[in-house]
């Protein structure tokens, strides 16, 4: 009994000595409102539903028909009425941009939102290379969600050529 005791105790203390990790169903929200004189909205959620992945869900308004540009942004900053005071793309690993899906890209590439006719877009997707948390290298807590002009191309490096930012929000 007495050796159980200590191997649990040990357990516990090598546990504790991994290191910071995400807690899973962390969640963080961002409330996005418009700048450079849009009239895009939304919210969105980030949960963390593993080790690795990071559930995003949300709903926008307000934008014109078709793919926008969408990411997370290295400053929680969205001070500026262009939304400019929130920096690059959250990008800790120093890739080149890319798609949401691709191994090596910004933490913060998210692709697109997909806007209907009603300037109305949804988002619920899973995305790796970042966590629900403030401590760790790669957490989104603190920094800024942009929605863009344009669509993303999910190639042009280090903007996705997705043109202005039109709305803005801190992830918190």
């Amino acid at each position: 009994m007495k050796r159980l005791i200590i191997t649990a105790a040990l357990a516990g203390i090598a546990a504790g000595c991994a290191g910071p990790a995400a807690r899973q169903d962390a969640t963080a929200t961002a409330v996005l409102e418009p700048r450079s004189g849009s009239q895009v909205r939304g919210t969105v959620t980030f949960t963390q539903a593993g080790p690795d992945i990071v559930r995003v869900s949300g709903s926008f308004s307000g934008h014109t028909k078709g793919p926008k540009g969408f990411h997370i942004h290295e400053k929680g900053d969205c001070s500026d009425a262009k939304g400019m005071s929130t920096g690059g793309h959250f990008n800790p690993r120093g890739h080149k941009h890319s798609g949401p899906y691709e191994s090596a890209k910004h933490a913060g590439d998210l692709g697109n939102l997909n806007f209907n006719d009603q300037g109305t877009a949804t988002i619920n997707m899973v995305v790796g290379g970042i966590s629900v948390s403030r401590d760790k290298p790669d957490g989104i807590i603190g920094r800024a969600v942009i929605v863009h002009m344009d669509a993303d191309d999910l190639k042009t490096d280090p903007t996705g050529n997705a043109g202005g930012r039109v709305a803005c929000g801190v992830i918190r």
